[in-house]
């Protein structure tokens, strides 16, 4: 059977799936869990698997799940999802909205979480696929492999569940695929070969003054004055440093000193992120970020050096090309030319790749969109995109269900596919007069 006969074949249960996916995705969607903690939404990949037929093992790096099919000789090829949320207080307004708290990994108090990621929608795809691919597996031969990370959002998940065995209990793998929602129409896909997610990384400086009383500056160095400049300085190096060509992005998120108005602190803390597509530039960042926090406690008369250290990291996502190629093409054989969009510029970041990377398999992760198709083009058309279509991460991202649902399922099938039915026999060509030729199409 053809690959995109196949697609057709596996696909044709479509309708049958749906209503499951839907009512999971509601439910996942109100009930979602921090990274680390996703004990809940493990359990219930884990009954799905179950009952289509994988031999499932859990607790993989954690709450990781991991579900094998192997259904005859042919390409291995893993399919991946993330679980976890993310200490966002929603404000979408839905019906089913998440009212759940949690407490992250390492912080003293709880506070509210929301899927603002879109991980639910990615859960819930791969085991739609899943199970459409186990039910149809008479049309297609290998070893599916479907992971179910956790800890995606702390960048330390994928990793996790290589250190935890994750390529013995895989065996070879020949190809690994993910996907991410994105704010782009839904329905469409978008696929870049090459770089398509940018490396991070965050960095934590801590600067040292003197303390004192607010009323007697002079007797102090104060962190907070010294920190102001650092902020200020380090918001020219991406403007002034880095070609204009590259893309880079250095953000300071957090400035911590202090505890009260009339108390001028010892010490400050600066949380700094940032984002490239080199290692050049990387490696550009972090000298001007060393350079510039070190000259200006210099300025300040700090009583010591400052510590620079590297708290979090994140790979780059670089797509294989020939893996890229054979499934941009799938899409567009399965789903149409028109279903393809020109790939946006994507600074986020994913550890997709310390996952793939660890099972030594090329691999190729791709953006499917989430936003409403009307919504969208308004919002364009208005040139509004930007404050008009809410991003990851924000309190009101919320991918409509549908089509969303059905690409990002239909995505993973026929990317699967197009390595495990590649190496089935060609189908027999229909005469005009066989009957068979009724079902053709």
């Amino acid at each position: 059977m053809r690959p995109n006969t196949a697609v057709t074949a596996v696909m044709a249960a479509a309708d049958e799936v749906r209503p499951w996916q839907e009512d999971l995705y509601r439910d996942l969607h109100r009930n979602p869990e921090l990274s680390h903690q996703e004990h809940r939404t493990a359990a219930a990949v884990t009954d799905r698997l179950g009952r289509a037929g994988f031999a499932v093992t859990t607790g993989v790096g954690g709450t990781g799940v991991v579900g094998i099919l192997r259904n005859g000789d042919g390409p291995a090829v893993l399919l991946r999802a993330d679980m976890d949320a993310l200490p966002v207080k929603e404000d979408t307004g839905l019906a089913y909205a998440s009212t759940a708290v949690g407490t992250p990994v390492g912080a003293e108090s709880e506070g509210p979480v929301m899927h603002a990621c879109g991980h639910d929608m990615h859960t819930t795809c791969l085991l739609g696929a899943a199970q459409l691919l186990a039910d149809g597996e008479k049309h297609w031969r290998g070893t599916l492999i479907t992971v179910f990370q956790p800890a995606e959002e702390t960048i330390d998940g994928a990793r996790g569940m290589v250190a935890d065995g994750l390529a013995a209990l895989t065996g070879p793998v020949d190809v690994a695929l993910g996907q991410h929602v994105a704010p782009l129409p839904a329905g469409r896909l978008s696929a870049v070969a090459g770089p398509a997610l940018a490396g991070a990384a965050s960095i934590r400086v801590t600067v040292y003054g003197r303390g004192g009383h607010a009323s007697m500056p002079q007797t102090t160095v104060d962190p907070v004055v010294l920190a102001a400049a650092i902020v200020l300085r380090l918001q020219g190096v991406v403007a002034r440093e880095i070609d204009p060509g590259e893309a880079a992005v250095l953000t300071v998120g957090s400035v911590h000193a202090g505890t009260k108005a009339n108390i001028i602190a010892d010490r400050a803390e600066l949380l700094i992120n940032i984002r490239f597509y080199s290692q050049a530039t990387r490696s550009a960042l972090l000298a001007a970020i060393r350079r510039i926090v070190t000259a200006e406690c210099a300025a300040s008369g700090c009583p010591r050096e400052p510590d620079i250290d590297i708290c979090e990291e994140a790979p780059l996502t670089d797509n294989d090309a020939a893996v890229t190629a054979r499934v941009t093409e799938a899409f567009a054989g399965a789903l149409g030319e028109g279903v393809m969009i020109d790939p946006p510029k994507v600074l986020g970041s994913e550890d997709f790749s310390d996952l793939a990377r660890g099972v030594d398999a090329p691999y190729s992760f791709w953006l499917f969109g989430g936003t409403d198709p009307q919504t969208y083009r308004a919002a364009e058309a208005a040139g509004r995109v930007a404050e008009e279509i809410p991003v990851n991460h924000s309190p009101r991202f919320a991918p409509v269900i549908q089509p969303t649902l059905d690409v990002g399922t239909t995505a993973l099938v026929v990317a699967a596919l197009a390595w495990l039915a590649s190496n089935q026999p060609p189908a027999p060509e229909i005469q005009s007069g066989d009957p068979r030729a009724r079902l053709s199409g």
